[in-house]
């Protein structure tokens, strides 16, 4: 992962509430196409407080969470625990550095919108030589971008915004990301630089490493997610580029601003979310050495 440590500074406590999860059918679909069987261990790239990490231990004799933000490390902790993943276990690692502190091999190595924080070219050729023959690198995205955040390539054409299922009103983004711009400016931040998006797409360039070009699956989002003003603002501060320390001694003002515009703009404090479907690439590495 990047090699900046503020990345994610002060977000870990808000990330498994704000950020919305994938598509419920997301374990079953895996566990169907590659086979999984309760056997076999699994790396989560980026895992963040092990929010695909939990959800896919039991697919696995053993699971590992990498990520180089200790904070994050313990809410994936308590959240293994909670949902009795004893098989979890979370490390301090970039994902540039998986070998050095894992021995393979993998059955399954995943990435949950973190693939492009890293030196993808190097992770792929790491991750490969870590699989087993047979085994799969993943990547999950939804097929919305996070509010305010250009799209990663891999999703630039998003997915068209369903009606709302209910009389919640959506979730005012624009207006948030106008409040952020106020406090941080138009350009936006990633730890203590700019955010920077590959210019190519992810499956591009799995096609050009030893894998070769990756599946691509779309699986169904939940449209029924009905948000508080707390979830609302865990969202805001779940975000690289609106994480807490950005706004310094501002922050407790910039929090009150914002609680008073959701507010505003539902007076039930109920919003409803689409964060679209899911994609998935799968890349297999194959079942036998090719001569």
């Amino acid at each position: 992962m990047t090699p900046d440590s503020a990345l994610y500074a002060g977000s870990a406590r808000y990330y498994r509430r704000g950020r919305a999860g994938y598509s419920p059918e997301l374990p079953s679909m895996l566990a169907g196409h590659l086979g999984l069987d309760g056997s076999g261990r699994f790396v989560d790239e980026g895992c963040g407080p092990g929010i695909l990490t939990v959800p896919l231990a039991p697919l696995f004799a053993e699971v590992f969470g990498l990520d180089p933000d200790p904070a994050m490390l313990v809410e994936a902790r308590r959240y293994a625990d909670e949902a009795g993943a004893s098989n979890a276990r979370f490390l301090q690692a970039r994902a540039e550095d998986t070998a050095s502190v894992l021995a393979g091999p993998f059955r399954l190595i995943g990435f949950a919108q973190s693939f492009h924080w890293t030196d993808r070219e190097r992770v792929a050729a790491m991750a490969f030589d870590l699989l087993e023959p047979g085994g799969a690198l993943i990547l999950v995205h939804h097929t919305l971008p996070a509010h305010g955040q250009p799209p990663i390539p891999e999703v630039a054409a998003g997915s068209a915004l369903p009606p709302p299922p209910g009389p919640d009103p959506p979730i005012p983004f624009g207006d948030i990301r106008a409040l952020r711009e106020r406090y941080l400016g138009s350009v936006l931040r990633a730890g203590s630089g700019t955010r920077n998006i590959p210019g190519d797409l992810h499956r591009d360039l799995l096609a050009r490493t030893s894998f070769g070009p990756p599946e691509r699956f779309l699986l169904p989002g939940r449209r029924d997610l009905i948000r508080d003003v707390d979830d609302v603002v865990a969202n805001v501060f779940a975000q690289s580029f609106s994480a807490p320390h950005l706004f310094g001694p501002r922050l407790e003002r910039f929090t009150a601003e914002l609680r008073e515009l959701l507010t505003a703009a539902s007076p039930t404090g109920r919003f409803w979310e689409w964060p679209g479907d899911t994609e998935l690439l799968v890349a297999r590495k194959p079942a036998e050495s090719r001569p």
